[in-house]
């Protein structure tokens, strides 16, 4: 019996890490006002609002419905038709986005928590992210800073 529990436990293992290594998927909120919900209906108990360009976390997907989770970590559900692949990411904490990929670089501009901004381009260089906020100004924030990246 020992032999056939540590399979399992390895086989478990195996799993864990194949699914923490693997990218995480995300979705922003295409619309102006993009409804969540508890199940997945029109029907069903509405929770809350997100705004256009709010990165939601993709965890399932049915028919014409995705189960998210959002930044503070609740579960969800949103109509596939409200979210688009275009990615967006939403400030930690108030953070230094800057005109290159470092730490020395100057600043582009200040951000504050919970600022949605677009990201450029799909790439993240050494930890850093390429932004637009919507007055259309780019710089680089890390990573790190961010939900959604």
């Amino acid at each position: 019996m020992t032999g056939a529990r540590s399979l399992i436990v390895a086989a478990a293992l195996a799993f864990s890490h194949a699914v923490a290594a693997g990218a995480a998927d995300f979705r922003s909120a295409n619309e102006a006002a993009v409804v969540l919900y508890d199940a997945p209906s029109v029907k069903a108990r509405k929770l809350y609002i997100v705004n256009r360009g709010y990165p939601l976390e993709v965890v399932v997907q049915v028919e014409g419905w995705v189960k998210v989770r959002d930044a503070a970590g609740a579960l969800s559900w949103a109509e596939s038709k409200a979210l688009d692949t275009a990615r967006g990411v939403m400030l930690k904490a108030a953070a230094t986005v800057r005109q290159k990929p470092a730490e020395d670089a100057p600043a582009a501009f200040e951000a504050q928590r919970d600022l949605l901004l677009e990201v450029v381009d799909g790439a993240t260089t050494a930890g850093w992210i390429h932004v637009r906020h919507r007055d259309g100004i780019t710089g680089y924030v890390r990573a790190a800073d961010v939900w959604g990246g």
